[in-house]
C-alpha cells in the first residue's frame, strides 16, 4: 500500500475533522451541530455533488460510459444479494434485519463518495465526470433488493415493493443529487461561474464541517446501540473489504481510470444512511435499526473515510496496468 496516498488521507481536514468529532463525542462535550443546520449542510453537499457532476458530464459523456454504467448495475444487483445472505448465513440474523443490512450495504453513502473525491483531487489523481451519474444509478438497485429478498423470504407479504420504489427514486439524496446533475448539464459556462463561488469553491470546507458533526454521531450511535457489537464490528469492516475488492476488479476491467477505478470501489464498499433508512422504516419497520443505521454509520463510514479510500485508490495504482475489456476484445 502506498504509504504516502494514507498519509494524506489521515492528515487531510475531513478526517482530522471526523476524528475530532469522535473525540468530542468520547469526551462527551456538549459539540453538537444543530439538527435544522445539519440538514441544510446535508442538501447543499448534496446538490452540490451533483451540480459538479453534471458540469463534467457535459464535457465528457460518450460511448465509454457503456460499460462502466454496466459494471455498475451489476454491482447493484451482486452486493445486496452477498450482503443478505452474509447477514442470514454467517451472522444469523433474522430475515428482517438481513433484509435490512442487504438494503443499506447494496445502496451507496453519497458522503463517501464525496470524501472519495475530494481525496482524489487534493492526490492531483484524474477521474471520469460521469462518476456522479453512476451513483446515483447505484443508489437504487439494492435498497429494493434488499427489502424484496425480505418480503420473499420471510410470512410478512404485507410489504408493497411499488411504493418502496416510490420513496427510494423519490428520496432527498436522489432528488437533490439528480437535479443537481441536470441544473450543471443544462446551464452553460456563465451561468455555473455565477453559482460556482456558492456551491463548488467552498465544498472541501463544508464536507469538512460535515464529517465533524458526523464523528459525534457515529461514537454517540455505537455507544446506544444495544444490537451485537461483535457481528456490526465483523460485518461493517468486512462488507467494505470484500465489495472494495470486488468493486476494483469490475471497475478497472470495465476501462476506468485509476481514480475512477478507486472511487467506483469506494462506492460499492459504501453503505447508505441516508436513503436506505428512509425506505427501510417505510417497508420493514420491524427491522432493528440500532443494527443496521449503528453499523452503515458508525462502523463502515468511519473504516472507509479512514482505511478505506487510501487502501482502494492505493490497489487502483497497482492494477492500473492490468488488461481491461477493451483491450480483450478482437
Amino acid at each position: 500500500m502506498n504509504m504516502d496516498l494514507v498519509a494524506a488521507n489521515l492528515l487531510s481536514p475531513a478526517v482530522i475533522c471526523f476524528a475530532l468529532g469522535v473525540f468530542a463525542a468520547w469526551v462527551k462535550s456538549d459539540l453538537r451541530v444543530p439538527p435544522q443546520v445539519h440538514e441544510t449542510i446535508s442538501m447543499y453537499l448534496l446538490f452540490s455533488i451533483g451540480l459538479k457532476g453534471g458540469i463534467a458530464l457535459d464535457h465528457s459523456a460518450d460511448a465509454s460510459m457503456l460499460g462502466p454504467l454496466m459494471a455498475t448495475i451489476f454491482m447493484g444487483l451482486l452486493t445486496p444479494v452477498l450482503a443478505f445472505f452474509c447477514a442470514r448465513n454467517l451472522g444469523r440474523q433474522s430475515i428482517v434485519d438481513s433484509g435490512a443490512m442487504a438494503a443499506h450495504f447494496g445502496s451507496v453513502s453519497a458522503v463517501t463518495f464525496m470524501a472519495a473525491l475530494n481525496f482524489a483531487t487534493l492526490s492531483g489523481i484524474k477521474f471520469e465526470g460521469y462518476l456522479t451519474a453512476l451513483l446515483i444509478v447505484l443508489e437504487v438497485p439494492g435498497i429494493i433488493i434488499g427489502i424484496i429478498l425480505a418480503r420473499t423470504m420471510s410470512e410478512n407479504r404485507a410489504i408493497s415493493v411499488s411504493h418502496v420504489l416510490r420513496e427510494a427514486i423519490t428520496s432527498k439524496s436522489v432528488m437533490l443529487m439528480g437535479g443537481g446533475l441536470l441544473v450543471g448539464m443544462l446551464t452553460d459556462a456563465k451561468g455555473i461561474e455565477a453559482v460556482s463561488t456558492v456551491f463548488i469553491t467552498p465544498f472541501q470546507g463544508v464536507l469538512a464541517f460535515f464529517l465533524l458533526e458526523l464523528g459525534v454521531v457515529a461514537l454517540t450511535r455505537l455507544r446506544e446501540s444495544q444490537a451485537p457489537v461483535p457481528f456490526m464490528l465483523a460485518f461493517g469492516i468486512t462488507m467494505p473489504i470484500l465489495f472494495g475488492a470486488i468493486g476494483l476488479m469490475v471497475g478497472h476491467f470495465a476501462g476506468l481510470s485509476v481514480g475512477g477505478t478507486a472511487i467506483f470501489a469506494t462506492m460499492a464498499a459504501s453503505a447508505s444512511y441516508i436513503a436506505a433508512p428512509a425506505a427501510v422504516r417505510m417497508a420493514m419497520p420491524e427491522a432493528n435499526e440500532g443494527l443496521y443505521l449503528t453499523t452503515a454509520i458508525s462502523i463502515t463510514l468511519p473504516f472507509n473515510i479512514i482505511v478505506g479510500i487510501p487502501a482502494y485508490f492505493a490497489v487502483s495504482v497497482m492494477i492500473g496496468g492490468w488488461p481491461t475489456m477493451a483491450s480483450l476484445l478482437p
